[in-house]
């Protein structure tokens, strides 16, 4: 025995409106699966969107890659500022350098020149102590050539005839230069 009652067979117009009846609902009901599955889709769609999101928030307010993030724009920013303080630094250290080398230099070629000009101020203070024997020595000199030079010019004949005298033999038989008056 069968679990259905049994129920009276139904006409062909009650048959072909029942069967309307069901595809009408089929339909309604496929309508109603495409609308929930568009629901389900938009909210599947929104969770995803929710879960990059989420990650994205989450990667953002770590604080190692916030510090890192922090870090890498900041040495962006700063890098060529800081390369170029760092040529100058080595401009100016070089500078320096050079100019310590200078100073060195000078402070050499002045102790140099201070020792030269008291090495010549010591010659010069010898050459002052020599004077008064140069002068006796020159007036020595100037008597001896006043006795001597005429004594000596006259001595050979080509210069007793540029002083204007005349070589003569005299009777002894030496020579000698004379000067004649007029």
């Amino acid at each position: 025995m069968s679990d259905q009652p049994d129920l009276p067979a139904l006409s062909d117009d009650e048959l072909r409106e029942t069967l309307d009846r069901l595809a009408s609902l089929a339909l309604n009901l496929s309508d109603q699966v495409e609308d929930q599955t568009k629901a389900i889709n938009r909210a599947t769609t929104a969770a995803n969107e929710a879960r990059r999101a989420a990650v994205t928030v989450q990667s953002q307010n770590d604080p190692a890659g916030f510090g890192d993030r922090i870090g890498q724009a900041v040495e962006a920013r700063l890098l060529d500022t800081l390369q170029r303080l760092d040529r100058t630094v080595n401009h100016l250290d070089l500078r320096t350098n050079k100019t310590a080398a200078v100073l060195d230099q000078a402070s050499e070629d002045r102790g140099n020149l201070l020792r030269n000009i008291r090495d010549r101020e010591e010659r010069l203070e010898r050459w002052k102590s020599y004077w008064p024997w140069f002068g006796l020595g020159a007036l020595v000199l100037a008597l001896a050539m006043t006795v001597a030079l005429p004594r000596f010019l006259a001595s050979t004949p080509s210069t007793c005839a540029v002083l204007g005298a005349t070589w003569t033999a005299t009777t002894e038989g030496v020579n000698a230069c004379v000067f004649y008056q007029r």
